[in-house]
């Protein structure tokens, strides 16, 4: 099995890359192998005077590492010792006695963009669909091929940082901007230009770093290096709360290396990457990549009917944002809305964004245009006649919807979906006067549509099978992970949430402080805390889904804080209107550095809890409470199949909701504690606090087992 394929042409051997059983390029040890054989081959080639380095796979140059082949690794001293391997390997290619040409198109990631840093001149296509970045440290890991030595050096500390620490995507122009590519070039002619290049660089050395005057002057001394570095460590602190090793080790080996060389840099990546490597947060992180892996394909697929034309009704934020993801990924979209101002309000939220897009030139005009070309906005209702699925994005109104569904049967084709993206309302509910209820299925977006990853799909009893997989399907192709729950009040994630924050509103009727509770949430990982999440998500909204799902835990016996009606009642609304737990327009409370209004308690809350005197309630207490709260429903959902598999409920409570992703979800949480300190801690719970933490009975079930949600045959 060859990865790689050899062509000499006047003096300049091309090595195409191509895995002959993926669809992409991968590094695996393999490839590591023969990638040595090849070079000792060139080297010793007298008709070779320079090498490129190119992709046979469309849109792909080397997409990173082979996951599969590098979880095989059991401990510290083996993942250390590949890293190892892999260093030599490119310190050889580094120093190679021949110019050595990068030529990119598609995504190089992770070690195959450290293989392209180890080249002596890099080539980068133009096309949005080149992206190289060093995304490791989203899987807990560091780069472990020379990204922490080499990248800095090329260009410069800071963005070197920004790339490794946030793990996010560079696209060509930046890229070329940063120096972090030499050259971009069209697509098309993309060897014939790396050819150029190549007999360009023979006999002559690598260019320096690219770094501007202020770079120079503050990187090139220790005192600013330190500096640098320093503030890198309190930033990386106060993002992470400690809860993530990776970031901290990068900054450390970028220490190591400026200080004591490239070679001590070296040793200390690959130390560190050993240790990475079996980190239990490393572990669940990469658990959820395979979680996440796994549902990018749809099981149902062949059942699944074509969507070429997308009828949104509601040209809100998230009316406009579905709008947006459909058209981004080639379907027609009709926005309707009652008016051509709320029309209007919703096209420009698209173009905004696609233009800061073509801003950073990951879009360019003509791509930009084309996908608003897609979308077209109405008010007549006839126009949705020709759409296969057609998704409303109104109020959380069981009324209005009802009323929407029926207007929409009247004149929609036979074989329309119609799809809701409620939040909380049973789909059976919206559905109940329906012509065609088989027809009819939840899709529920997360705000904002655009960055939010995950699409919760609800079906009821009626649904059809091919409604699931046309509505998989089509979520599949706006980019976002689907899980596909039961019907219910609040389906998954809203059922999960739910109690969490009730427990935070009896916190501070117990007393508490607003921003104790948010600030040890977010210690204990969570991106926000609780009512900063309330704010967010609207205290109306947050009225409304108690109200919904109070029956459904009444029936357990659980009554929930009627303050979130008190609060809506009052004219609280949150972010939306200004007025919620913190205040927005406080102009005392400026942040010093970014010149940004920092949000500040609204005292004024406090009347409905007591008064403005509060008290200090222990972290451990505060974040046990909160997502235990969270943790036991998850389970309840199990136990009562809203859920199809703990894996799909591990992705709803982490892309959806927030839940730390480095302990895996409520699932692999409960399996990693193990069932002895499961039980002690919700005994515990239920004994303070009765019976809203009376453990699920599939809890309970499975310690007397002694069996693991992921391994519960």
């Amino acid at each position: 099995m060859s990865f790689t394929h050899v062509v000499k042409e006047d003096d300049v051997a091309f090595v195409w890359l191509d895995h002959p059983h993926d669809k992409i390029n991968k590094i695996s040890f393999d490839l590591i192998s023969e990638f040595e054989t090849l070079l000792n081959t060139l080297e010793n080639d007298d008709e070779v005077k320079a090498i490129i380095l190119i992709s046979k796979k469309p849109d792909n140059f080397i997409a990173g590492a082979d996951i599969d082949a590098f979880t095989a690794i059991v401990d510290a001293t083996q993942a250390e010792e590949a890293s190892r391997n892999g260093n030599q390997l490119l310190s050889r290619l580094a120093n190679f006695s021949k110019p050595v040409v990068a030529a990119i198109h598609g995504a190089a990631l992770g070690g195959g963009l450290e293989i392209a840093l180890a080249c002596h001149y890099r080539i980068a296509s133009n096309d949005p669909k080149t992206i190289l970045g060093l995304p490791e440290v989203k899987l807990g890991l560091l780069p472990g091929s020379g990204g922490t030595q080499r990248l800095p050096r090329l260009v410069g500390i800071q963005k070197a940082l920004n790339i490794m620490l946030t793990g996010k995507n560079v696209y060509p122009h930046q890229a070329k901007r940063m120096g972090l590519v030499d050259e971009l070039h069209h697509p098309y002619g993309l060897d014939i230009a790396a050819k150029t290049a190549a007999l360009s660089l023979i006999g002559k050395k690598p260019r320096k770093a690219n770094k501007s005057t202020l770079e120079k002057l503050l990187e090139g001394t220790s005192f600013g290096r330190n500096l640098i570095l320093s503030k890198a460590r309190q930033a990386v602190a106060k993002s992470t709360k400690g809860n993530y090793p990776a970031p901290l080790k990068i900054i450390d080996c970028v220490e190591i290396g400026l200080s004591k060389g490239m070679q001590e840099g070296l040793n200390a990546e690959s130390k560190r990457f050993g240790e990475l490597m079996v980190s239990p947060e490393s572990k669940q992180l990469v658990n959820l990549f395979f979680s996440m892996n796994a549902v990018k394909k749809n099981p149902m697929k062949e059942k699944a009917k074509p969507v070429e034309k997308i009828g949104v009704l509601g040209a809100g934020l998230m009316g406009s944002g579905i709008a947006m993801i459909s058209a981004n990924n080639g379907m027609e979209v009709v926005l309707k809305d009652i008016n051509y101002d709320s029309i209007g309000k919703g096209t420009k939220t698209i173009w905004k964004e696609l233009s800061g897009k073509v801003r950073k030139k990951a879009l360019t005009h003509f791509e930009r245009d084309l996908i608003m070309s897609r979308i077209s906005g109405s008010i007549n209702q006839d126009t949705l006649k020709n759409a296969n699925l057609i998704i409303e994005a109104v109020f959380e109104d069981l009324k209005l919807k009802q009323t929407i569904l029926k207007e929409t049967e009247e004149i929609s084709d036979d074989n329309a979906i119609f799809a809701s993206n409620t939040s909380s309302l049973p789909i059976s509910d919206i559905a109940k006067n329906a012509i065609k209820p088989e027809q009819v299925i939840g899709m529920h977006y997360f705000s904002p549509v655009h960055k939010m990853p995950l699409l919760e799909i609800i079906k009821t009893n009626q649904t059809a099978d091919w409604v699931v997989a046309t509505a998989v399907e089509t979520g599949i192709k706006q980019g976002k992970t689907v899980i596909v729950v039961k019907d219910g009040p609040g389906f998954y994630t809203t059922r999960i949430l739910a109690p969490m924050l009730n427990e935070a509103i009896l916190l501070l009727e117990e007393g508490g402080n607003i921003e104790q509770i948010d600030d040890a949430m977010k210690k204990f990982g969570f991106p926000v805390g609780p009512f900063t999440l309330m704010d967010e998500i609207g205290i109306d909204v947050c009225a409304h889904v108690t109200e919904v799902l109070s029956k459904l835990f009444a029936k357990r016996g659980v009554e929930g804080s009627t303050k979130m009606k008190d609060l809506f009642e009052a004219g609280y609304m949150g972010k939306k209107n200004k007025i919620g737990f913190y205040r927005y327009k406080d102009k005392s409370k400026v942040d010093f550095l970014t010149r940004k209004k920092r949000k500040s308690i609204n005292p004024t809350v406090y009347a409905f809890f007591g008064g403005v005197n509060r008290k200090t309630i222990d972290d451990k207490d505060i974040y046990q409470r909160l997502t235990w709260a969270m943790v036991n429903e998850a389970a309840y959902c199990l136990q009562e199949n809203i859920l199809n598999s703990p894996r799909d409920g591990d992705l709803g409570a982490i892309l959806g909701l927030g839940f730390p992703p480095f302990l895996g979800g409520p699932f692999r949480y409960l399996d990693s504690l193990g069932s002895k300190e499961v039980l002690s801690i919700m005994e515990n719970l239920e004994s303070k606090y009765g019976k809203r933490f009376e453990i699920a009975k599939i809890i309970r079930d499975y310690s007397k087992k002694g069996k693991l949600f992921y391994n519960s045959s």
